[in-house]
């Protein structure tokens, strides 16, 4: 049985791709799952830093792509979450070494061993970001709720639609799902962020997870541990939540697919927006 290739991504860059990768990889891997996160981000990884294991990479996707180590030996296996294990990318070749033969390779090599495999992607619609893309099953787009963040996840889902193998191919379309990072419901409310519905109502794809805006997230990155393993906070627990939400999701029917619930405590003091109005404008005519 192959792998549910699931790619991480966004039009901007540090809105929390590999926070959320590493996170929901382990949330993945706690129940039961094998799962396997991948850097795609050459040149720039930081992947094995949030996952705790940069001291123990040794061979990266490169070398695996090009037979100079076999898989077993570059995959490095989380000490924390047996089931979870990493791919790291190179930290010195250029991007455009990522080859769409390389991926196909590695894939090809991945898909028997592991029922998930998650694509850290690089922000954008450079190279390495359609690489990501390319045989996504599933996309999990992240944005942060501020205009700029949203209008460039707007884009992104244009790519996906176009670029991905399933389209070129004539195959069922990648499945989007939108998980908001750094939200905070008092900010919101004093106008300076946009609310969950103003979101929605401009990428118009099924909210997957919230994941409030904490210090958490940064002391869980500097402590190399995936914060969805940090089990007394919200912003873990946020993850977990998404992490079973897109499970229950994917063993219903295809027509179920966009029929999500909303995460609790969230939506509920944010029914109303006057920011609707104005942001559809200036996404619809930019």
């Amino acid at each position: 049985m192959s792998a549910t290739i699931i790619t991480v991504t966004s039009g901007k860059g540090g809105v929390g791709k590999t926070t959320t990768t590493a996170a929901f990889g382990a949330a993945l891997a706690l129940q039961g799952h094998r799962v396997c996160v991948v850097d795609f981000d050459m040149g720039l990884r930081n992947l094995d830093l949030v996952m705790g294991v940069e001291k123990r990479v040794v061979y990266d996707f490169l070398h695996v792509a090009h037979g100079t180590a076999n898989l077993s030996q570059a995959l490095v296996r989380d000490k924390r979450v047996p089931n979870l294990q990493l791919l790291a990318t190179s930290q010195t070749t250029d991007k455009e070494a990522l080859t769409p033969e390389a991926i196909d390779h590695v894939m090809n090599l991945l898909a028997p061993a592991f029922d998930y495999i998650l694509c850290d992607s690089p922000a954008g619609i450079e190279h390495g970001a359609m690489m990501a893309l390319h045989h996504a099953d599933h996309a999990i787009v992240v944005c942060n709720p501020e205009v700029t963040s949203v209008r460039d996840a707007d884009r992104i889902m244009g790519y996906i639609a176009a670029r991905s193998r399933r389209a070129q191919s004539g195959l069922t379309p990648v499945r989007e799902h939108l998980v908001v990072t750094r939200y905070n419901e008092e900010r919101v409310k004093r106008g300076e962020m946009l609310s969950l519905p103003a979101i929605q109502d401009i990428l118009a794809m099924p909210l997957l997870g919230v994941v409030p805006e904490s210090p958490t997230v940064l002391r869980a990155s500097n402590a190399g541990r995936p914060v969805s393993l940090e089990t007394g906070t919200e912003v873990g627990r946020a993850y977990r939540a998404a992490a079973m939400r897109f499970l229950a999701e994917i063993r219903h029917s295809p027509a179920m697919a966009g029929r999500v619930a909303q995460p609790a405590g969230f939506l509920s003091t944010l029914a109303e927006t006057a920011q609707r109005g104005l942001l559809r404008c200036l996404f619809r005519h930019a």
